[in-house]
């Protein structure tokens, strides 16, 4: 009997649908040892040697192979095809080894959990990759050693509960940057003048821009204030319009290449509206039930007899025009793996609107998203007729300003057939901007003069799908890593989600950063860990020994912490207030914790009396009309409001409501972005806020 070994129970079941009764498909459950919870589990002395142990709640998964490892004459570690994949088979076969007995093993790898995928991995087995192994040995440790090393620092220096991480605090120092980027920021105003146009005896208007005042190009940011757009108006109320030039070509709009790890995970947020976590979770499951391609990747290679099939797939569902032949991508990524392909389906042919197995409406919602970009990706390019029609105003002899229109029309659709690069998921709903037939030299009617004020904005706050895109493009972190980075950030409480879903850093993130900048400028160095990167891909290569990279890292690391212990004052954060402590009359102080700010009393630790801060919206609760609404948070730190009196008043709504009731039922109203809502669900009323 040969004993296959992966990681969960239902890649298990589905491998076992495509192997003969001489092979048994057993389960780890997910990492079978791994470094103590509780110290730090490295002997740094000994070569930075490893303390693994088999957690609680591994070990009856490990009783249970060790157990079947002794009935079978062969071992097959199937594991995932990358490093966290490679060292999982790796502590297997550690527990599986025993000294009287040696044991037979082969590992197998493969991209797709298909029938054929899995007899040609058994067909070309290897010996595990030790490279692969220590790479992902050196990224555990150093997180370790920077987490259990760094953490106690902040302990001591800042607040108790805080946390630092290798990779984690430059994500957080990217938000922080940014926010003060935004703080910073100095909005410019403009004004930008439009035309409505039509043809003299024509019913519809067009739109057309100012572009050019004189022969000299309108900036970018159009006209500067109001005093200078209103003299432009003023001259061209009277001007004559006449179609001076037009300019058409025909364009190519090109389709985007099959997913990577990280662009699944940004369009997946766009478009669904699912976490970077969810996102891979879902991926996981359509993966294991042998739907989707492995989903940790950062190649976009596909495999010939993929693009063979996409290719026939295309012809059949929509016509031979609509297939240019195969499409190769390459990947940009300098650390990815080529042996890898990118994410798509298994089978071309397998539409989402046919499918058989059964999923439930978010994995259908992935598994589509996925689909359709895969055969866009095959698919020809959309074809588009573009017209800029320039319009001279001459409001005298001595003046011309030129207006721009432009128009197009889609003359082939291609791949937008079924994908759309941004907006929805499903088949394309294109829009088009026709204008009327015109000609040169035709007089035009002048309908009216539009000027517009505008302010440059500030830089955006990062979203789930920007933070993703920066981070890769820094080359900080791998596939695997993208989601746990944004999952831990949040959950350590260093930065939260606006209203719109952007991350804004919380006040002790700024504290955090601003100190691990000052102290320990590397950790918090996007180069640096940029670097870092690199340095565990030449592990996975063979080209550096990792013990080698961890020597490097550490004693700079070691010596500087060392010194900043000494050197680090602690970091005053309490605020003397008016208010006195019901329990022992001492005065309380607002004090800074991992989650925020709270009241204290100043004899702690003899008196251990804390109160929540609470923000109060000024708004009187509808419902038992004595107490206020106030802003709260839930364990996640998802902000919500309810009554003061809780818990004897139970109202709660999760958008801030305002001291106005709504004009069509009477009930309190709430704001929500750019919004004015009605709490009450049943009435429906909303408006843009003023």
């Amino acid at each position: 009997m040969n004993l296959v070994i992966v990681e969960s129970p239902t890649k298990s079941k589905t491998i076992a649908k495509f192997l003969g009764r001489q092979y048994s498909v057993k389960s780890s459950f997910g990492h079978i040892r791994d470094l103590p919870e509780k110290e730090l589990g490295i002997d740094v002395e000994n070569d930075f040697k490893p303390k693994y142990v088999i957690p609680p709640k591994a070990k009856e998964a490990a009783r249970e192979l060790k157990k079947s490892a002794k009935k079978a004459d062969l071992i097959i570690l199937a594991t995932d095809e990358d490093r966290e994949g490679e060292a999982i088979a790796w502590h297997i076969l550690h527990i599986l080894k025993s000294p009287k007995s040696p044991i037979k093993y082969q590992r197998i790898v493969f991209h797709e959990i298909t029938q054929k995928a899995i007899e040609q991995a058994i067909k070309n087995p290897r010996q595990i990759d030790i490279n692969l192994v220590n790479a992902q040995q050196a990224r555990r440790i150093l997180d370790r050693l920077v987490g259990y090393k760094l953490s106690p620092f902040l302990w001591k220096k800042v607040v108790r509960g805080l946390s630092a991480g290798r990779v984690q605090s430059v994500a957080v120092r990217l938000i922080v940057d940014k926010e003060r980027e935004i703080s910073a920021f100095s909005p410019q105003e403009y004004w930008s003048i439009e035309a409505n146009l039509k043809k003299e005896k024509g019913k519809d208007a067009f739109v057309a821009r100012l572009i050019k005042q004189n022969k000299k190009a309108i900036p970018k940011l159009g006209v500067k204030d109001k005093e200078q757009a209103d003299k432009i108006l003023a001259a061209l109320k009277d001007a004559r319009y006449r179609v001076a030039n037009i300019a058409s070509k025909e364009t190519k709009k090109y389709p985007s290449p099959p997913f990577t790890t990280s662009t699944l995970q940004q369009e997946a947020i766009r478009k669904l509206g699912f976490s970077a976590e969810q996102t891979m979770r879902l991926a996981q499951q359509l993966y294991e039930t042998g739907l989707i391609t492995y989903h940790r990747t950062d190649s976009l290679n596909i495999s010939a007899e993929a693009l063979q099939s996409a290719q026939e797939f295309i012809a059949k569902k929509f016509g031979q025009k609509y297939s240019e032949g195969i499409k190769i991508y390459k990947t940009k990524s300098k650390g990815a793996q080529e042996a890898h392909e990118a994410v798509r389906p298994t089978k071309a042919e397998r539409d989402p609107e046919k499918i058989k197995r059964p999923l439930d409406k978010r994995q259908l919602k992935l598994y589509d998203l996925i689909w359709r970009r895969f055969i866009a990706s095959q698919m020809a390019s959309s074809v588009v007729d573009s017209t800029a029609v320039d319009i001279e105003a001459k409001p005298d002899s001595t003046n011309s300003y030129i207006f721009r229109a432009t128009g197009s029309v889609i003359k082939f659709d291609g791949f937008l057939k079924i994908y759309l690069s941004a907006g929805q998921a499903g088949p394309a709903k294109t829009k088009e901007n026709t204008l009327p037939k015109l000609s040169e030299n035709e007089i035009l009617e002048l309908v009216k003069l539009i000027t517009q004020q505008h302010f440059t904005k500030p830089p955006a706050r990062y979203t789930e799908a920007s933070l993703v895109k920066t981070l890769e493009e820094y080359g900080i972190g791998r596939p695997s890593t993208y989601a746990p980075i944004i999952s831990t950030i949040q959950k350590r409480g260093y930065v939260q989600k606006d209203e719109q879903k952007r991350f804004v850093p919380k006040e002790i993130g700024f504290i955090v950063i601003d100190l691990l900048k000052e102290n320990f400028s590397q950790i918090v160095d996007v180069k640096f860990t940029a670097e870092m990167e690199k340095e565990l891909d030449k592990i996975a290569q063979g080209k550096k020994n990792w013990l080698e990279a961890l020597k490097e890292f550490y004693q700079p690391f070691h010596e500087n912490l060392t010194k900043k212990y000494k050197e680090v004052e602690k970091k005053k954060l309490e605020e003397p207030t008016d208010k006195i402590c019901p329990k022992c009359g001492s005065p309380m102080v607002i004090k800074m914790g991992r989650f925020g700010k709270f009241y204290s009393c100043l004899a702690f630790p003899k008196c251990k009396h804390l109160e929540a801060i609470v923000n109060s919206t000024g708004v009187k609760c509808p419902e038992c009309q004595k107490g206020n609404i106030v802003e709260r948070k839930t364990r996640k730190g998802k902000i919500f409001y309810s009554c003061s009196r809780y818990p004897k008043c139970k109202y709660a709504l999760w958008d801030k409501p305002i001291d106005a009731k709504c004009p069509k039922c009477g009930s309190l109203l709430t704001e929500k972005g750019n919004k004015i809502k009605c709490s009450n669900k049943e009435c429906g009323y909303q408006r843009e806020k003023e």
